[in-house]
Parts: structure tokens; sequence; C-alpha cells
């Protein structure tokens, strides 16, 4: 079990911290284009949020594979553990999301 929350915590904060930095760093590149960094950033998290899970569980269709192939065998305790992996990064990436949102808001 302390393997699952091991992985469950570095796929959240690595979901996390795309979608945060991807943003950040947008906001940043707008300043140079002269475009307004709250509108950018606000649009890149939404965009990104996907792209963060495909990331942190792996960048490939590997974990689907092991929820397809468990289910179909009859194990369903490691897919369950798939499933909850990408809810968890899902979970990063949302909550980073609301933060770049409660960021905008504050700031502007």
């Amino acid at each position: 079990m302390n393997r699952f929350f091991t992985q469950a915590t570095l796929d959240f904060f690595v979901a996390f911290g795309v979608v945060l930095g991807a943003s950040m760093l947008a906001g940043m590149a707008s300043l140079f284009l002269w475009q307004s960094p709250q509108t950018t950033m606000l649009d890149i998290a939404a965009r990104i949020k996907i792209w963060a899970v495909v990331v942190a569980i792996g960048g490939s269709i590997d974990p689907i594979r092991v929820i397809e192939w468990n289910v179909s065998e009859g194990y369903l305790s490691p897919a369950i553990m798939q499933i909850a992996y990408i809810l968890f990064a899902f979970l990063g990436a949302h909550l980073a999301g609301e933060l770049i949102q409660w960021m905008c808001r504050s700031a502007g």
C-alpha cells in the first residue's frame, strides 16, 4: 500500500506542476507579446489539464491497457489502482487550474 500512496502523490504533484508551470510561463510569455497575462494563463490552464494527466500517468496508453487487461482477466484491484492514479492526477491538474483562476481573480 505504501507504493500506491507514493505513486498517487507523485501523479498528483506532477499534474499540478505541469498546469501551474505551463500557466505561469505562458503568462510571462504573454508579457513579451503585449497580451493580457490573465487571459493567457486562464486559457492555458484550461487547455493543458488533460495533457497534465497524461504526463503524470506515464505519457502513453499503457495505463489504459493495464486497466483493460486486468478487468478482462478478472483482476479488479490493479485496475482500480490505475483508475485511482488517473483520478489523483486529475485532481492535481484541477486544483492547479483552480489556483490559477484564484490568482487571476485576486490580481484583477
